[in-house]
Formats: C-alpha cells, structure tokens, sequence
C-alpha cells in the first residue's frame, strides 16, 4: 500500500526534466508521504518523472519502486495481487519469464509486458499502476474492478500528471477556487460525495474503476473500461449458492491474509466484519481484531463486538472517540479527502485505524459486502411497493396528485410518493442528501440534475429487476465514491494497509448470480440472507441475524452540543456565500438544535464542505502535514 506519482512531458523530444518541475514533483510526493513511509524514491529521465512512496508488506527488502523492467518498463504501484505466485508461476511457464525479486510489482510488471492488457482480468487483487514504455514512450495505466485504489489523472499542455491523491495535483492545475466544478459541487449536495470520475477541481479527475488509459505525447489519453459487474441471477440452488459463497469468501480472506508484516481485522456488530474475522481467526488463530464507538447511549458497538470477539477466541482492542478529538481532528480528515465526503461513519474509522496502527501494518475489513450481497435495507423497498407498481398508469397518476396534496408527514404520504416514481428517478444511491427541491433552494447556482450520474447506469440495467439495479447503481457510485474512498485515506492517513475480501473476483462471481429472492427473502426483513445463510457455523449465532449497524456516529447530538456550536461559527465565517444560500444553513441547524426536526445530515454536509472550502480555497485553516525525507535517482 503506498503513494505514486508520475509526469510525462507531452513534447516527444523533451529533454531531462527541469530543476523547476523535479521540486515541485518531490513536493507533491511530499504531500502523500503518509501513504508510504518506509521508503521513498524519485526517478527522473528524459520527459518524464516517476515517485512512490512505499509502505512495505511482501519482500520488503528488494521490491523497491520505481521498477525497471525488461529494459523497458518502468511501473509504480499501489496495491496488493494477491495471486502473483501463482501468475508468476503462469509466466515462467508460459513466457520463461526472468525475476530479480520475490515480490508482486515485479509480477505486474511481467505480466503487462507479457500478457498487456489481457493481464488485467487475471490480476486478483487491489491495484492503481502507472507502467511507461521507454522504447515507445506510451504510458498505460489502470485501476482495480472496484475502485478500491485511487488513480488521479491531470492534462495539461505541458504534459500528463498522476497520482494517488488529487493534493498531489493541485499545484499543477489552476488555483482550486478559480477551477471549481459546479456540477461537482450540486452533486456532492445531493450523494455526499463527489461522484467518479469528477472532482471539485474542473481539470483534476480521476480514473474510473475497472478503467484503464493509454496515453502518448500529443495523443492525449484514451481510456477503455476493462471490467464491468454484472448482476445477473442464474438458477442456483440454494444450498449450491451458500457453499460457493463460503468457500469464495474463505480463500479470499487466506488470500488477503499474505503479508511479512502484522496483520488484524476490524470488527464492528454486523455478519460482515464477524464473517472476515471468524475465517481470518481459523487461519491464524488469535488475529488481533479492533473496534471502535462513542460514548453515547446507543452510539457504540464495542460491546457486540466484545462479546463475538471472546466466542471467536481473538483478542480486540476497542477504542472510544471523543468530541474533542473529533473537533480536533476534523481538519485534519478532511484534508486527507482531498474532496469532502459527508459521510460520518468515516470519523470512528480515522481513530479506529489510528488505533490498529500501533499494533498491526496491514488489517482485513468488510466493506462490499452489502453492495454484493443486498445489505441494505432500502434494497427491500422495490418489494415493498410491488403492489402499488403494478396497478394501471391512470391509477397510479391520481395517487401520486393525492400524495402531493397531503400535508407532510400524514402517515402514507411517503409511501404513495415513492410507489407512483420511477425507479430512476426515486433511488439515486444509498445516501440521499439534499432533494431537486432542497437543492433549488440553497445552491446559489445552476447545475446538472443528478440524474446525470445515475441515468447511464439504469439503461445499462434495464433487463433486470429493480433490486439488481439499484445494487448497480450503488457499486458504481456510492462504493468507489464513499466506501472505498473513506476506507483508503482513513487507513492511508496512519499508514495501515486496508484489505477488502469480499471485492475479490471469486467473491463477486459467487454473488453476482444470486437472485433476488436469495438476497431478500419475500415476507422477511432480512437483508443478505445467502451472505448469512453461507456464515451458518463459521460466526456466532447471535452475530449472523443481527442488523447492521457500522460504527454508528452521534452527528444528531454533535450538533446540540460543543460541535454544533463549532458548526454555526463555521457556518457564520464561511466565504462559499457566493455559492450556498449559508443563512438556509443556519437555520437548518437552528431547526436541529431546537429538536423541531432531524436536520443533521443535510447541515453535516455543508459544514464539511466549507470546511473544505476554508482549507483548500479560502486558506483559512492550515492543517500541518509531517516532514519527511527523499531520496532520488
């Protein structure tokens, strides 16, 4: 797990790079250095310019990156294969192929040079690579299925930039306040976050997942999407299904379980984070595994976690956030995002990673799962309103005028709503902030509707039910955009490698043909019920059936107390007037502190945006970042 950066001039004659850009390319390492402190190395040639900072797992002495290759390649790397002995084994057989490591980069790099993009489906693992071609001068470059590690792409006319996060590329690109993406921004009111492959910088984006681009000076970049999940059912037998889905899950977490370092595994309430525990715990028994909560009544899953953990035999380390570590390290956190992320939960995961840092180096942890294997509870919504979609369209006219006409909040109103919308215009993602309506009244601008994120995905899934698409939806937007993107910096931020089971490849083939009926059972609440099903004998039983609740965070009480107070000031100060209608805000929150209306996440989401806004366009809050060291050569 590590920090790459690279640069290639787009001038097919450019000579060595200029003293002017090396120190800027060093500092914008500079800036990732968290990612990878055990090592870092500068290469410098003619037109291009290669960093990584490396935090060293498999054959920590000699895979020192960047790599050469073949007399040919150069690569940089982040990310694990965890399938390169065996395709190390495929390339000497096949291709007689030579090595001077032990480790997966040189794999990669053999495997690109070999087999090209053809190596891509083969790769199992966690990957963002940038490869150069010295003989021809192309660079090719490409990110994981999932998403689960970064890529950051920036054309310029002086050439092309990468990186693992987009601080690494701002100071190349025009000042983040004149370059701001309003489309970016409306979208982010509405998801949370900033939908790939956009960033709230206009010229920064990023590489979408399951994406590769091919780039050449004055060629510009290409990109090709290598991967695309399908879910589509297939007639399985139930019993079938939950061996497949056990047996995939097991070899995976084996399979993540590889590394020369310490590894753990986070454990919170729910089958997932118990489900990689439990099969981690039977490989190497007594893992360490580590938790975190509040203090507040209902905010905390330590004890659950606690009780799974002494029936497993593993030891757990709990941790409790405070609120003045909270406010204390807000900024911090949301530097670390590059883009703001709403998202809550991923406060409880900075500290808990925090925690796991000083005992382990890399931990195994659950996310996916629910994107897979139907985890969430709205997923049940389209089963619920089956009755309401198949009544006639005429019928269904005069319930969506009579919904409209009953005051907020009697009882059924929201039921006739949502049964009389179309599926694509009522689920845009697991996290909906800030509706069309919401949205007319604070922004201060025009943008895109949000259908623009999602109206591709649903014609991409018209062939299946609603349930398989909005599971599509969620696997393309809020995934990569949130899940993973908290799971990477939170962990990246304390320099602990994050591993994810269940998005491996066999994993995925064992969920992507399950039916609806054996995710979301007709007449039951339960959601994953083949995920649960397959854990029978392998987690607790008081763990298997229990909702999910995934560190829960007290954002509702935050605001009526020492961090609301923070908020309103933030609020009150911020310079994004010009954008957001800030005295709307201010209300909002007002509402909430008054207990009139849980307006929590919807005035979460503007303050970690002029949060944002203050550190990276107003420059009125300074976040220090460590002093470290390069190395060049």
């Amino acid at each position: 797990m590590c920090g790459l950066s690279a640069y290639f001039s787009s001038r097919s004659d450019a000579g060595p790079v200029d003293e002017a850009t090396t120190a800027a390319f060093a500092a914008a390492l500079q800036s990732m250095r968290h990612r990878g402190p055990d090592d870092t190395q500068l290469e410098y040639g003619d037109g291009y310019a290669l960093g990584f900072n490396r935090l060293a797992i498999i054959d920590r002495e000699h895979s020192v990156q960047p790599l050469r290759y073949a007399d040919r390649w150069s690569v940089v790397f982040n990310g694990e294969i965890y399938n390169y002995r065996e395709l190390r084994a495929d390339l000497i057989r096949e291709h007689n192929a030579t090595f001077a490591t032990e480790g997966d980069t040189e794999v990669l790099a053999a495997a690109f040079h070999y087999w090209g993009e053809a190596a891509l489906p083969r790769l199992r693992g966690m990957f963002a690579f940038v490869a150069y071609d010295h003989r021809t001068g192309t660079v090719h470059a490409a990110r994981d299925a999932f998403g689960i590690k970064p890529l950051y792409l920036l054309e310029t006319a002086d050439g092309l930039w990468l990186a693992s996060e987009r601080k690494a590329l701002d100071r190349f690109a025009a000042p983040a306040g004149g370059a701001l993406d309003l489309d970016s921004v409306s979208h982010y009111l509405t998801y949370q976050y900033v939908p790939d492959p956009r960033t709230l910088h206009r010229h920064i984006r990023r590489l979408p997942p399951g994406h590769r681009l091919v780039w050449t000076p004055g060629g510009g970049v290409r990109e090709h999407r290598w991967f695309r999940p399908s879910l589509r059912p297939l007639r399985l037998q139930p019993e079938v299904a939950h061996q497949a889905i056990q047996d995939a899950l097991r070899a995976s977490v084996r399979k993540h379980l590889h590394a020369e370092v310490p590894v753990g595994t986070f454990l919170s309430s729910g089958v997932d984070s118990s489900a990689i525990t439990a099969l981690a715990a039977e490989a190497r028994p007594g893992i360490h595994a580590f938790t975190a909560g509040f203090a507040a009544d209902g905010y905390s899953e330590i004890e659950i976690a606690e009780d799974t953990a002494r029936q497993l035999g593993v030891p757990l380390t709990p941790t409790v956030v405070t609120d003045e570590q909270v406010l204390a390290e807000l900024p911090r956190i949301v530097e670390l995002l590059d883009d703001p992320v709403a998202d809550p939960s991923l406060i409880p995961l900075y500290f808990l990673a925090r925690t796991a840092s000083r005992y382990v180096t890399v931990v195994l942890s659950g996310e996916g799962s629910d994107e897979l294997f139907g985890g969430y509870t709205i997923y049940r919504e389209p089963l619920s309103l089956a009755g309401v979609d198949r009544l006639p369209r005429g019928v269904k006219r005069g319930l969506k005028q009579l919904a409209h006409v009953l005051p907020e909040g009697v009882k059924g109103r929201s039921f006739l709503e949502r049964g009389t919308t179309p599926i694509e215009q009522r689920y845009y993602g697991n996290a909906r902030i800030f509706d069309p309506a919401e949205k007319a009244r604070i922004m201060r601008f025009t943008a895109e509707p949000h259908t623009a994120v999602t109206s591709r995905l649903y014609a991409e899934t018209a062939d299946v039910d609603e349930v398989a698409s909005m599971q599509y939806v969620d696997l393309h937007t809020w995934l990569p955009g949130d899940i993973l993107v908290k799971a990477d910096r939170m962990s990246m931020a304390h320099s602990l490698e994050l591993r994810v089971p269940f998005l491996d490849q066999q994993v995925y083939a064992a969920a992507a043909g399950l039916s609806t009926e054996l995710k979301l059972p007709a007449g039951s609440r339960t959601t994953k019920a083949a995920l649960r099903e397959a854990m029978r004998g392998v987690v607790p039983e008081s763990v298997r059936d229990r909702a999910k609740l995934g560190f829960p965070t007290p954002t509702r009480l935050w605001l009526r107390g020492v961090i609301g107070d923070w908020v309103d000031h933030l609020l009150a100060t911020s310079q994004t007037g010009h954008l957001l209608d800030l005295d709307y805000a201010r209300g909002l929150l007002a509402e909430h502190r008054a207990g009139t209306a849980d307006r929590s996440r919807k005035v979460w989401t503007v303050a970690m945006f002029c949060l944002w806004h203050a550190i990276n366009v107003e420059r009125s809050i300074t976040v220090a970042r460590p002093e470290n060291h390069l190395t060049a050569h």
